[in-house]
Parts: C-alpha cells; sequence; structure tokens
C-alpha cells in the first residue's frame, strides 16, 4: 500500500497519532523533522538560527523529496507543505491526510509558539501562520481529518474511517 504522509499544524497531533497508526498497520513510522536533524547534524532551531528560514524550508523540501520507503506513516514537519516538489511527489505517491484542527483549540496545544519552536517571519503571529498554512493543507490533502476534540485514539479511528483501513 501507498505511504501516508500527514501534513497540519504543530501540536496537531501529527506524530503522535502517527506512531500508533504506523503499529496498527504494520508501517514504518518516519519523522521527518528527525531525518533533517540527523542529515545536518543540528537541531531544527539550529538550522533556522545558522542558515535562516528559507535555507530550512530548502532542506525539509529535500528531505521530505527523498523519502523513498514504503508502507510508512510519515510525518512531516509543519512548515512541510512550502515545500513544493515534496509534496508534488507525496501527492503523486503517497496518500497525504490533513489533520485538521480550529485556531482556538490549536492555540490552546501549543501554547507559547516559540517555546515550541514553532517559527515566525518578523512581525507574524501564530495566527498570521495559521492563516497562510491552512490553504495549502488543503491543497495538498487526498484526505481531512478534523481532530477538534479528539484523543489520539479517536483521531486515528477517524483517519482509518476516511482512508477506508
Amino acid at each position: 500500500m501507498k505511504n501516508i504522509v500527514l501534513i497540519g499544524m504543530p501540536g496537531v497531533g501529527k506524530s503522535t497519532v502517527g506512531v500508533i497508526l504506523a503499529k496498527a498497520l504494520g508501517y514504518q513510522f518516519i519523522d521527518s523533522d528527525l531525518l533533517i536533524q540527523k542529515r545536518e547534524k543540528k537541531l531544527l532551531r539550529e538550522i533556522i538560527k545558522e542558515d535562516g528560514l528559507e535555507r530550512f524550508i530548502e532542506i525539509e523540501n529535500e528531505v521530505n523529496r527523498a523519502i523513498e520507503d514504503t508502507d510508512s506513516v510519515i510525518a512531516t514537519g509543519g512548515s512541510a507543505i512550502y515545500g513544493k516538489e515534496a509534496m508534488e511527489f507525496f501527492f503523486q505517491n503517497a496518500i497525504v491526510v490533513y489533520l485538521k484542527l480550529d485556531y482556538e483549540e490549536l492555540k490552546h496545544r501549543v501554547g507559547d509558539p516559540h517555546k515550541r519552536g514553532v517559527v515566525l517571519r518578523n512581525n507574524q503571529t501564530f495566527y498570521d501562520l495559521y492563516e497562510e498554512r491552512c490553504p495549502l493543507y488543503e491543497k495538498y490533502a487526498h484526505v481531512t481529518v478534523d481532530a477538534k476534540g479528539l484523543d489520539v485514539g479517536e483521531l486515528m479511528q477517524n483517519i482509518n474511517t476516511k482512508l477506508l483501513l
């Protein structure tokens, strides 16, 4: 079966539900943020601080596009949707699942976006980032699953139902 790629804002539960979903399907779990850190031998925040946000997005795009594993659940970073080549590759070769969450619940889960490691451009608010990214998540998603008010088990069940697994 095709890979399942989870996209969505930070705090929506991509990594958490991804691990459980992979176990349930007998798939491998891949966290693309960890692949980036391994390749660059730096933490994400160090890459962004030293090389800048635009270079980080280029690196993220390169790493995501290079994932050749099969039968995997891939949790991407929230900014993965800025990498056009990788997202088009995922869209053509995997099932892309957008884990959607309304802004208020997301804000509650994330708390301080800076402490969470969410990178905002100068004068950009977390709400601005949310508004910028949501249309991109929708553009690349084959399936959208609303995570509002769901625990991890319920979220996984809704993903399974949408994917007819």
